[in-house]
């Protein structure tokens, strides 16, 4: 098996559902698989279908164990690579390919706002972007890129578990724990080593628009409330302080 695509998923069912859909569109390899790890949902989330994907319950229902979840899935992946990103991002058929055919160790992402719409079609039409808050405003500067995520990547499974996986003795913490900054570092630390490659091309991964970049800027902001109802929302998180402050001055509570 050449590639694992991880994906933890807490409830957010109807995306899930969409995103079935996408994959069955673009088309997945057959050295390609689909792994999504539930990580305490409530329904247990289900998927009866043609595609490759397996369904992996974690029955973990304690807030934010996605690294806990991150690293099951590389263990029960069966592919040499392993491609790593959340369910509020889009990946679509050329990006699959082109970790299936890279000999090195870490392919990187670009970002960009995109939707998947009720039949999995893949959409960046503006006005379908606004209904879900993405700010149309931006346009002129930004156009419907963002910052790329380090936690978003294609890493070979091997070079993963060199490097120590996501750390599992944070998930106590308030929210952020800070295991994606801790496994970046382990990363950088490793590719200055010399030991590490990376893809000098950033495929383009597509982000549903949602949290602390739309709407009116708060971190759990979902216009259509198809996501997880945990809160990012607590002091620990840089974010969340500055909008309580912009709040503030807007003599808002």
């Amino acid at each position: 098996m050449r590639c694992s695509i991880i994906i933890p998923v807490l409830d957010s069912h109807e995306i899930l559902r969409r995103q079935c859909l996408h994959f069955e569109k673009i088309g997945i390899p057959d050295d390609t698989e689909i792994l999504i790890i539930d990580d305490g949902s409530d329904p247990p989330l289900e998927y009866y279908g043609p595609l490759p994907l397996r369904i992996i319950q974690t029955h973990d229902t304690r807030p934010w164990t996605w690294a806990l979840a991150r690293n099951r899935g590389a263990r029960e992946a069966k592919g040499d690579w392993l491609i790593l990103f959340d369910l509020d991002h889009i990946i679509n058929r050329d990006l699959i390919d082109m970790v299936r055919e890279y000999d090195g160790q870490k392919i990187q992402f670009m970002r960009e706002y995109a939707v998947l719409l009720e039949d999995g079609t893949f959409t960046q039409d503006l006005e379908v972007l606004q209904e879900w808050g993405w700010p149309i405003k931006r346009f002129p500067h930004k156009g419907v890129t963002l910052p790329a995520h380090p936690n978003m990547f294609a890493m070979k499974k091997e070079i993963f578990w060199k490097i120590g996986g996501y750390q599992e003795n944070l998930i106590d913490r308030p929210y952020p724990q800070g295991e994606d900054r801790r496994f970046k570092k382990q990363w950088l630390k490793w590719l200055r080593s010399g030991q590490g490659t990376c893809h000098p091309d950033r495929p383009i991964i597509y982000m549903f628009p949602n949290g602390k970049s739309c709407g009116d800027g708060h971190v759990d902001f979902d216009a259509k409330g198809l996501f997880h109802k945990l809160t990012r929302a607590s002091e620990n998180n840089y974010y969340h302080q500055r909008y309580q402050k912009w709040q503030e001055a807007r003599g808002k509570k």
